[in-house]
């Protein structure tokens, strides 16, 4: 059970899909317009992301490592038609406002990366609730964003009124002052349009950017310190699906310590050949001044003689 809310809890707080590791950004931008839009996308990619976890992770015995690759595309585009035909058969408003942001959920890479970097290496249960976490923090996400644009651009909440001359609160007498406040809201059109959606994340990051820091100042830590965008549950050197700089910064460092070793043994070798060379060269040459001496007393005997 434990593992299972450390999972939960990373996909939420941790390790949230778009506010820590900024992955899935095309959805997040697009889809944002409302809450219910933002909602109903969170959850369609969160039962592809649970299913499709479970399937490679039953399967990861099976599936030739060379191909895993267009095997995962294949088993999540299965899920993604599943989910696409029930929305448009049971929810026809949600599938049209999403549109074809549905059938993209099939290369969205938080599912591709959560296959590659947790599924296809860890059992079943750990899986499914590793989807499950990503899922909640993906739909939490997209739920905030799509509340805070439909709030601010068109003064509504999940549809309802909220700002504005007929907000909900006129309807209680004794909400009334509350209502007449609230009444002289202005809508900022900008954020249901497209730069609005930047504003909002980026503010949303900021704020999570300086909670973060505020707790590692009391010694706390509920989010990666790091700009890693890719770990999702491994670290860096250890990373299958996103960022592997520590992992390449390392083999780099070993890269060069071996070719400075071999450098090195390069420089020895050449240095023992040549001090080789030298010794057969003096052995020649006192060989070479050996032989006048012989000559010269083979002279002074026959001489002698």
């Amino acid at each position: 059970m434990s593992k299972a809310l450390e999972r939960i809890y990373n996909g939420l707080i941790k390790e949230n899909p778009t506010f820590v590791l900024t992955l899935g950004m095309c959805p997040t931008l697009a889809v944002t317009t409302s809450a219910i839009n933002g909602a109903g996308m969170g959850l369609s990619t969160m039962v592809v992301l649970v299913l499709s976890n479970v399937f490679i992770s039953m399967l990861r015995r099976v599936i030739p490592d060379k191909v895993r690759i267009p095997a995962f595309i294949v088993i999540i585009a299965s899920f993604v038609t599943i989910v696409q035909l029930l929305l448009q058969g049971y929810v026809p408003s949600l599938y049209e406002s999403l549109g074809i942001y549905i059938p993209l959920i099939v290369v969205n890479c938080i599912i591709l990366g959560r296959a590659e970097a947790y599924a296809y290496s860890n059992p079943v249960i750990p899986s499914l609730f590793d989807g499950l976490g990503m899922g909640l923090g993906f739909t939490v996400a997209l739920t905030l964003i799509g509340a805070c644009r439909e709030l601010l651009g068109a003064g509504q909440l999940f549809g309802f009124q909220i700002l504005g001359a007929d907000n909900v609160f006129y309807q209680n007498a004794s909400l009334r002052p509350l209502a007449m406040f609230l009444g002289e809201y202005t809508n900022i059109s900008i954020f249901i349009m497209a730069p609005g959606a930047f504003f909002v994340l980026a503010f949303i990051i900021a704020a999570m950017n300086r909670i973060r820091r505020s707790a590692a100042k009391k010694g706390k830590q509920i989010a990666p310190a790091s700009d890693c965008t890719g770990c999702m549950g491994k670290n860096c050197a250890e990373c299958a699906g996103g960022s592997k700089e520590g992992a390449s910064d390392q083999k780099q460092e070993e890269r060069i310590s071996k070719d400075s070793g071999s450098a090195a043994d390069e420089e020895t070798a050449s240095k023992d050949g040549g001090s080789a060379a030298d010794e057969e060269t003096a052995s020649k040459d006192s060989g070479s001044d050996a032989k006048p001496e012989e000559a010269a007393k083979n002279g002074e005997g026959e001489s002698a003689t």
